[in-house]
């Protein structure tokens, strides 16, 4: 049996590798809209449509889960247009198969949806 001193070492460098490891599983998930709130509002490239006022709060206040979005592009500025333009995403991908398809699937359930239609979020300048 070891010394009582040799297995309070053993016991304190235990904890201290344990402790090293939950803080670096923490930092490397994804963080949650309380961890990152990011910004009230984003204006968004809408092409030829006119840009979109994105309401990033409330979205991230309806859906608790930042990766209901961010699964298809990571939280960078600019990040949708740069991966647009690599090839990446499609050119209405974010838009079309993400914004509207979950705006209808909340309006089926009931549930408070944001808008279907192109002209209620888009804005052309003038």
């Amino acid at each position: 049996m070891l010394p009582l001193r040799r297995r309070l070492i053993v016991l304190m460098f235990s904890l201290a590798f344990l402790a090293a490891l939950a803080a670096a599983a923490s930092s490397t998930g994804n963080p949650t809209p309380a961890q990152d709130p990011g910004s009230e509002t984003l204006l968004l490239a809408g092409g030829e449509s006119g840009d979109v006022i994105f309401p990033h709060r409330r979205h991230q206040q309806s859906l608790g889960d930042c990766q209901v979005c961010h699964s298809l592009f990571p939280q960078e500025t600019g990040v949708i247009e740069a991966l647009k333009s690599q090839g990446a995403l499609e050119k209405k991908q974010v838009m079309n198969k993400l914004c509207t398809r979950c705006h209808k699937e909340f309006k089926a359930q009931g549930k408070p949806s944001g808008p279907t239609t192109c002209k209620t979020c888009h804005a052309k300048a003038g």
